[in-house]
């Protein structure tokens, strides 16, 4: 693996298969993951509500969503992380990789409906409801536009390949990211080499 501090941020949708990918990142590269959907989670958890019933209170209280950015921008400070979220991206503004992972909603849709155990019907209603949500209190509460795909150094639609071939892309871009930084080389030019370079 590369030598130095890695912060990948890796963004998508739901069923994009962004946990999976950061998982996969996580076991190969001994990186800590970041997870800004289980922090949500275990808020929803803390305060005794669903995940549906949390995530409209945080459209009301935009604290929410700046308690689960803040933490996962401190996490940035810490050398080899992969952090997973939605505006992980734009949060994290100096991450030496940024990943956005996408595919259509009813694939996407189908995923959803076999992890939850719930009707592709519902996932999909689910989902989009949710995505039009939260495309409006990011707008609301940062400005930022989730569709906005030019921050992201690297886009992979998930349909066309598995989970390994995921990995296979995502792996030979972390390898390669600097020109003189080949992983087999033993040489990496670090943080400092990149501003130089940029």
């Amino acid at each position: 693996m590369p030598k130095g501090c890695l912060v990948i941020t890796v963004s998508g949708l739901a069923g994009s298969g962004t946990t999976t990918l950061c998982r996969n990142l996580a076991r190969h590269y001994g990186f800590k993951h970041i997870y800004a959907g289980l922090i949500f989670r275990q808020m929803a958890k803390e305060m005794g509500m669903t995940l549906e019933e949390f995530q409209k209170y945080a459209e009301l209280h935009p604290e929410i969503d700046r308690e689960v950015d803040r933490r996962q921008v401190e996490a940035a400070k810490e050398c080899n992380v992969v952090i997973e979220g939605r505006l992980a991206g734009w949060m994290v503004k100096n991450a030496d990789l940024k990943i956005w992972l996408d595919a259509p909603i009813m694939e996407r849709a189908k995923r959803v409906a076999r992890r939850e155990g719930i009707s592709v019907e519902r996932a999909f209603i689910e989902i989009a409801e949710r995505e039009k949500g939260n495309r409006k209190r990011y707008l609301n509460l940062y400005g930022i536009d989730i569709e906005d795909k030019s921050i992201y150094d690297l886009i992979i639609n998930t349909a066309k390949w598995g989970p390994d071939g995921v990995f296979a892309i995502v792996k030979a871009a972390i390898d390669h990211l600097y020109p003189d930084g080949d992983a087999g080389s033993g040489r990496y030019p670090g943080n400092e080499k990149k501003k130089e370079v940029g």
